[in-house]
């Protein structure tokens, strides 16, 4: 394959990069008793991108490699039709040669469909015997491996191989016109192993739905409120990462501005950081990003100040700072993008008993159900939440909605736990019509005065 890439390369004008992909993939999903999805494929496919001087980004995709060079040929002639606003640079990369291995502990490679959906059938009647008000459930499976080629005019070259395993399960309750869901995935980088014995994990998604069910709706106010790993990590990577994204920074100058370099986002104890690296098996971690850059651990909060974003080479030079890593695509039929990896806020010193011991009346914010973002505004809905009363968790409630403003939020920090977790669960973050594969991580971190909408 690199020398067929290679050979292709030698008719390029500009700057030209090459990207072939192989991928295998089972998706199955059971739902309600029945068998709702059962699909296997193989897609074989590849993209070349040019930018010539003076001219935009050309793009073409194939699914076969004969004739690559005539590929190359067209992404050149597209890149020349292209006249930007202004010059395209890009910031100069050390070229690379790395060949990444998946690490793999149980192939589901060589497990049966029949295996598999064996399995997700039995959590699905785990889900339905619950409980009588459980009307709808839904247990599904999928499994993918990738290998992904690329070389580009500037000498480098990667192979890197991918597995993915992700688990998904969701209960909905009825109670009357009182409707509840709940729902919790599991991913792996390492194998099939992940998704067995998970019979307790998939008890505990029909008791939150249950749960939620015979819970009042929390009362509407200002609260201090304490957010679990799974909501803090979702919580920073929505509100805060995104904004870390050049692309949205680089043409905006509302953006510019908030997003000034030192400018102060939160307490000492705050640091948050982005790192594509860090452990192997979190579906976050790539090694090195879509334009040949390897990742890195990347601050971008350090003791509470603003310090980093996260870039691609041309962002980069638009704003003369380093590369990070941070150019994915979602196969071979995108162009790369700005994208998060694995971004989390780093462990504090407060244990979770300290946390909550001085909350008269707080909220306790467990797992994330939807969310939605504008600018420094955000909405976030909790999976579930607890009362904190007189320094104790007390009763369950729901429909906990959170609602503010970033920055006075990140200021209003007021612990940072000392239990940091990354979340396996199977992240996947939407931009630009692409997914990514993305974790997040935190420690239980506390919050003062934030508004929670309800009854």
């Amino acid at each position: 394959m690199r020398d067929r890439i290679s050979e292709a390369l030698k008719s390029a004008e500009g700057y030209t990069e090459i990207r072939v992909q192989q991928k295998q993939s089972t998706s199955l999903a059971f739902r309600r008793g029945e068998t709702d999805k059962i699909a296997a494929s193989t897609d074989v496919g590849g993209c070349v991108r040019a930018l010539v001087p003076g001219g935009g980004w050309g793009f073409a995709t194939f699914n076969t490699l004969d004739n690559l060079a005539d590929r190359v040929e067209e992404a050149v002639a597209s890149s020349k039709a292209i006249e930007p606003e202004e010059p395209i640079e890009l910031v100069e990369a050390e070229p690379v040669d790395m060949v990444i291995r998946a690490v793999i502990e149980d192939d589901p490679r060589e497990r049966t469909i029949a295996e598999k959906m064996e399995l997700i059938e039995k959590y699905d009647g785990l889900l339905r015997s619950r409980d009588d008000r459980i009307i709808d459930t839904s247990v599904s499976y999928g499994d993918s491996f990738s290998t992904v080629w690329f070389a580009n005019t500037d000498g480098s070259f990667f192979e890197r191989e991918r597995l993915d395993v992700v688990l998904r399960a969701v209960a909905m309750g009825k109670d009357g016109d009182n409707v509840q869901t709940s729902h919790d995935s599991w991913s792996s980088r390492k194998g099939f192993a992940m998704v067995k014995d998970r019979e307790d994990d998939i008890r505990n998604v029909a008791e939150i739905a249950v749960g939620l069910l015979d819970s009042e709706q929390v009362k509407a106010g200002k609260y201090t409120v304490v957010l679990d790993p799974m909501l803090a990590g979702v919580f920073i990577h929505e509100a805060f990462g995104h904004l870390s994204e050049s692309d949205h920074i680089v043409d905006n100058p509302q953006a510019r501005e908030m997003m000034t370099l030192g400018r102060r986002f939160g307490p000492d104890e705050l640091n948050v950081i982005d790192d594509g690296t860090v452990i192997p098996h979190l579906r976050g971690t790539v090694e090195i990003d879509d334009e040949g850059v390897p990742c890195r651990k990347n601050y971008l909060i350090k003791e509470g100040v603003l310090v980093g974003r996260l870039h691609n080479r041309e962002t980069a030079a638009k704003m003369k700072e380093g590369l990070t890593g941070n150019a994915r695509a979602e196969d071979y039929s995108y162009p790369p993008i700005i994208r998060m990896t694995n971004t989390a806020i780093e462990n504090g010193t407060v244990s979770f008993d300290d946390m909550i011991a001085d909350i008269k009346e707080g909220v306790y914010c467990i797992d994330a159900f939807g969310g939605q973002t504008m600018m420094e505004n955000f909405s976030f809905s909790a999976g579930h939440a607890f009362m904190i009363r007189d320094g104790k968790i007390a009763e369950m409630v729901r429909d906990v909605v959170l609602q503010g403003n970033l920055f006075q939020t990140l200021m209003n920090i007021e612990a940072i736990g000392s239990d940091f977790r990354w979340s396996y669960s199977g992240g996947q973050c939407g931009k630009g019509g692409q997914g990514a594969a993305v974790s997040f991580g935190s420690p239980h971190i506390r919050i003062k005065d934030v508004i929670i909408g309800g009854k």
